[in-house]
C-alpha cells in the first residue's frame, strides 16, 4: 500500500471587505491636491485643457456620485493642440466644503526653447544662444562680451590720445629720438609691456589692481605706436587706421555669425603661433640684414594676414571659452590683435609709398 494521503487543509478565507468605503474609490487619489507628477510636463490626453489663462478644476477625490460624474466628464474631453504646463494654485483658507476636494490649475503654453534661453516670456524678450549646444545662460555671456568690448574701447581711445600727443607735439618725439635719455626711455617703454604682463597674470582677478596694470600696459604700447606714427605720412596713417577699423568690424561680425552656425576656429591656434614665430625670425633678420622695400611689403602683408586670423581666433574664444573672470585677458588679447594689425598695415603702406 502506498503512503497515506495527507488531509486537505482548507483554503484561507479572504479578508473581509473594508466597510464604509466603495472598493472602486480605492484606485482614486485620496489627497486634496492633484498629483505633482505632471507639473512642468505635457499634459496627457486624459486631462482637460482650458484656454490659456483660464482656471481648470480637476477633481482629485470622489466621495460622492456628483464628484465621480464630474471627474468622468473632465477626463473624457480631449486636450487642445500644443504642449501645456501645469501650475498648481494653493487654496485659500476658509474655502467651502464643496471645493475642498478640488485644486485649481492654470494651463498656458510654455516659452519657446529651453528654459535657460528664455528671458521675460510675458514681455516677449528672449536671449538666443550664441552657438549650438550652449549650456550657459546667454545673458551672462553677452554681459561678459559687453564688458570686454567696453574695456577694449577705452584702451583704443587712450591709445589714440597718447599717440596724438606724441605725433603733434614735436618736442616729445624729438626727445625720444635725438637724446640718449629719451632713446633709453623708448627702449624701456618697449620692454615695459612684457614686464607688466607678469604681475597682470597673477592679479587679473584683483580689482582695481588689474585695471591699473592694464592701463600701464596700454600707455606703454601707446607710446610705441605714437613714435611709429610720428615719422610716417598722415595719409599713410589715415589709410591704415580706416582699413584696420573696417577689417576688425568685419571679422568680428563674421566670427559671431559663424559661431552661431556651429563653426569652430580653435584649430587656428597652432598655425597662428607658428606664423608669429616666423614673423619674429623675419624681424631679427631684417634688423641685422636689411632686405629692402619688397621684403618690408612681404613682411607687412604676412603679418596682417596672421593678425586677421588672431582676431577671429580670439573672438571665438571670447564667445565660447573665456571664463567670466578673464575679462582682462580677453581685452589684452583683442587689443594686441588690433594694434599689431594696424602696425602691419602701416609697415605695408609705408614701404609701398616709399
Amino acid at each position: 500500500m502506498g503512503p497515506a494521503r495527507q488531509p486537505r487543509v482548507p483554503a484561507a478565507t479572504a479578508s473581509p471587505r473594508p466597510r464604509g468605503r466603495n472598493p472602486r474609490e480605492l484606485s482614486l487619489p485620496l489627497s486634496r491636491h492633484p498629483p505633482l507628477s505632471h507639473i512642468g510636463r505635457p499634459i496627457p490626453a486624459s486631462l482637460k485643457t482650458s484656454p490659456p489663462g483660464e482656471p481648470f478644476t480637476a477633481a482629485t477625490t470622489a466621495h460622492d456620485d456628483s464628484d465621480q460624474e464630474r471627474s468622468r466628464e473632465l477626463r473624457a474631453q480631449r486636450p487642445a493642440a500644443g504642449p501645456y504646463t501645469v501650475t498648481a494654485v494653493k487654496r485659500r483658507r476658509g474655502e467651502s466644503e464643496r471645493n475642498r476636494g478640488e485644486a485649481k490649475m492654470y494651463f498656458r503654453p510654455p516659452p519657446k526653447g529651453p528654459e535657460w534661453y528664455a528671458g521675460d516670456a510675458e514681455a516677449g524678450q528672449a536671449a538666443r544662444p550664441l552657438y549650438p549646444m550652449m549650456l550657459e545662460d546667454p545673458r551672462l555671456r553677452w554681459s561678459f562680451i559687453r564688458k570686454v568690448y567696453s574695456i577694449l574701447s577705452i584702451q583704443m581711445l587712450l591709445t589714440v590720445a597718447v599717440a596724438a600727443v606724441v605725433v603733434y607735439v614735436r618736442p616729445v618725439a624729438l626727445f625720444f629720438v635725438s637724446t640718449p635719455g629719451g632713446f633709453g626711455l623708448y627702449i624701456f617703454l618697449i620692454i615695459l609691456p612684457f614686464i607688466v604682463l607678469c604681475p597682470l597674470y597673477y592679479y587679473y582677478q584683483h580689482h582695481p589692481v588689474n585695471l591699473l596694470l592694464l592701463g600701464l600696459f596700454t600707455v606703454a604700447i601707446s607710446f610705441a605706436v605714437g613714435l611709429t606714427c610720428a615719422f610716417t605720412k598722415g595719409q599713410v596713417i589715415l589709410e591704415s587706421a580706416i582699413l584696420t577699423s573696417v577689417v576688425v568690424v568685419s571679422l568680428t561680425a563674421y566670427t559671431f555669425w559663424a559661431a552661431k552656425r556651429g563653426h569652430d576656429f580653435s584649430f587656428l591656434g597652432p598655425f597662428l603661433f607658428a606664423g608669429v614665430m616666423i614673423l619674429v625670425v623675419f624681424s631679427l633678420i631684417q634688423l641685422f640684414f636689411p632686405l629692402g622695400r619688397v621684403s618690408l611689403m612681404v613682411y607687412g602683408g604676412l603679418a596682417a594676414l596672421i593678425f586677421c586670423g588672431y582676431i577671429i581666433y580670439d573672438t571665438d574664444n571670447l564667445i565660447k571659452r573665456y571664463s567670466y573672470d578673464e575679462y582682462v585677458w580677453a581685452a589684452v588679447a583683442l587689443y594686441l590683435d588690433v594694434i599689431n594689425l594696424f602696425l602691419s598695415l602701416l609697415t605695408l603702406f609705408r614701404a609701398a609709398d616709399s
